[in-house]
């Protein structure tokens, strides 16, 4: 099913949504800003067996996207003085004997070497995997409701071998922003919740955005999420809309709307939220992969440009989040699929990904190939 969209008529973009639909997601909805005004769309469903869409400002958790708004946080304490991004996080943090050489710049910028609690992938095809909700399947369906404390997440990962030496290399990894959320509560001596709402949610209005803890519960209106498995031979599907997200916390915990995530990403690169050397800081990607803190950046190819972004999924639901380096023009999106342990929708979703890039910042042109460290780990699923 599709909506009639909101604002002018943008036939391509209703096209390009509905292709998601038709490449496997259950539901999109889209929100683009740009020189032609605002544009808001939606298609397929928002929950399996019905005929309604997905509502057009409704809810979705936006799995790593959630980095985006940790690492504005810690940034904004940086200019407040509570933090220095070059000093030892260990300083803050003694009661989990860190390597003194990894930085508050380490954690956001994916440079730590810290083992990624959701599992480890290596080049060779080694797997190694994380806490038990990431093994997925019916352990994950089951459990789902179980709450996990950041220190038990982080404490896990410690048990395990670093990845590579601090600063030496880039890997992607969740435990670095759950350093993060425990190194903003020590620092200020108040929740990350209550840090969140002081520094980015209050000071832009992002009324929709939510830092959930345990919480299992979603705002309406939204739409749902599903995780599939097999069991004794036979496929089930499970509606994950409730779930208790403390198992990925701040890896990829957070909730909002397209509204909102247009809002937050239009004002951080518009300069409303951080000083300009602070917000170059952040876009300065590392060479590897063009992660800067909390950011990807992306080169479009071909002169076309540069974006600024983040993606992320989590067991059902996901986000996209583009930006002109100035906030001029964005591109946000909010989806709900039916995952599973093979995230077997990851290529149909990063091909629609690029497509949507290439309507909104490309002219319809599409952009030369990507490595594929290029993109964002956490696309559907944020294991």
């Amino acid at each position: 099913m599709s909506l009639t969209p909101t604002g002018q008529d943008r036939p391509e973009l209703q096209k390009a949504i509905e292709e998601m639909v038709e490449a496997g997601f259950t539901g999109v909805t889209m929100r683009v800003h740009d020189e032609q005004g605002e544009w808001a769309g939606a298609a397929g469903v928002a929950e399996l067996g019905e005929s309604a869409g997905p509502p057009v400002d409704g809810h979705v958790r936006i799995g790593s996207n959630t980095k985006t708004f940790t690492a504005t946080v810690v940034l904004r304490l940086v200019e407040e003085g509570a933090i220095r991004l070059d000093d030892p996080v260990a300083d803050h943090l003694p009661e989990f004997g860190l390597d003194p050489r990894i930085t508050a710049r380490m954690l956001l910028q994916h440079t730590s070497g810290v083992f990624n609690f959701t599992g480890e992938y290596y080049d060779d095809g080694t797997v190694v995997p994380g806490i038990p909700a990431t093994t997925a399947g019916r352990e994950w369906v089951d459990d789902r409701f179980k709450t996990y404390r950041p220190e038990e997440l982080v404490r896990l990962a410690l048990s395990k071998p670093a990845r590579f030496e601090p600063g030496t290399d880039w890997s992607y990894s969740n435990t670095n922003y759950v350093l993060a959320r425990l190194l903003i509560e020590k620092v200020t001596g108040r929740s990350l919740a209550e840090e969140m709402q002081r520094l980015v949610l209050g000071p832009l209005g992002l009324s929709g955005t939510v830092v959930p803890d345990t919480d299992v519960e979603i705002p309406e209106p939204h739409a749902h999420a599903y995780y599939r498995y097999e069991d004794a031979g036979r496929q089930e599907i499970v509606d994950v809309t409730r779930q208790n997200p403390s198992w990925i916390s701040t890896g990829g915990d957070m909730i909002s709307t397209t509204r909102d995530l247009h809002t937050f990403i239009s004002a951080l690169m518009g300069g409303r939220l951080l000083s300009a050397p602070l917000l170059a800081e952040m876009c300065t990607p590392h060479p590897k992969v063009g992660y800067g803190l909390g950011v990807f950046v992306q080169d479009l190819g071909e002169n076309r440009g540069t974006v600024i972004t983040h993606n992320g999924g989590a067991a059902g639901h996901g986000a996209l989040m583009y930006s002109t380096p100035d906030g001029g023009k964005t591109l946000i999106a909010a989806l709900n699929y039916v995952d599973d342990a093979a995230m077997s929708l990851a290529p149909a979703f990063q091909k629609v990904t690029q497509s949507l890039v290439d309507q909104v910042f490309g002219g319809g042109r599409p952009a030369p190939s990507e490595p594929a460290e290029q993109s964002d780990s956490s696309e559907p699923a944020a294991r």
